[in-house]
């Protein structure tokens, strides 16, 4: 197997345990657009923001709001502000072993990428919050390359161009959502792992192209260094 040398972590579900807070956020960007709780509109956007997690948020709201664009952008600058201004009033904190998954990766002398649905804007918030800065090589969203996130490969690939790698072999990504591992699969990424965080389910994980299955992030770490990893179920899947 080629070593890796570079992960893509997803932010919100894997590395840190925001869920919550995130849909509860997208629950707000849509009550201003009329679409409220109890409405089969509500219920309808919400399996939607379900379904596209890992996704751009700007795509999640064109997705409930087909052809309207302002409506969508509107949403969206709405989602930005709620997010926002929970992480002010409650704070944000990585899942447990985060960080010392962030450790062993960094002493193994692997970059580390954080890639995400986010804006620049909000992504920059979150990051501020953490003080992750010494812990990343960088962190990526979908502005960084064009604005195609998830389940495109660009974000993947425009990290392992910034790494300055060259064979795409060399990459493994983590990640709680089919839409993670879709993009990971084609971008052609060694190792697709899938973490059962509350995103989505096992089967979902490896309908998207998971090549391996953890429970937590604190498993990831020696699944690129074994065959099957230390606790992690590897998955035999065919190429998305």
């Amino acid at each position: 197997m080629t070593p890796v040398r570079l992960v893509c972590l997803d932010l919100a579900g894997t590395t840190i345990g925001d869920i919550a807070m995130v849909e509860r956020a997208f629950a707000e960007a849509i009550a201003t657009q009329g679409i409220v709780p109890g409405t089969g509109a509500y219920a309808r956007a919400m399996v939607h923001v379900h379904r596209s997690r890992g996704c751009p948020t700007i795509d999640v709201f064109r997705g409930i709001f087909p052809g309207n664009e302002a409506q969508a952008q509107a949403a969206n600058l709405t989602f930005e502000r709620a997010y926002e201004g929970a992480i002010e009033r409650t704070g944000l904190f990585p899942l447990p072993e985060a960080v010392e998954a962030l450790r062993q990766l960094r002493e193994a002398e692997v970059k580390v990428a954080l890639i995400t649905g986010f804006s620049r804007s909000t992504l920059g918030r979150v990051l501020g919050t953490l003080g992750w800065a010494a812990e990343l090589d960088f962190a990526l969203c979908p502005e960084d390359c064009s604005g195609r996130g998830r389940p495109f490969p660009d974000l993947i690939l425009t990290a392992l161009l910034r790494a300055g790698l060259e064979d795409v072999r060399e990459v493994a990504v983590l990640g709680d959502s089919e839409n993670d591992m879709l993009a990971g699969r084609r971008a052609g990424a060694s190792i697709v792992a899938g973490m059962l965080s509350g995103g989505h389910s096992r089967e979902r994980l490896i309908d998207g192209g998971a090549t391996h299955i953890v429970e937590s992030i604190a498993e990831f770490p020696a699944v690129l260094t074994a065959t099957d990893g230390v606790g992690a179920h590897h998955v035999a899947t065919s190429a998305r």
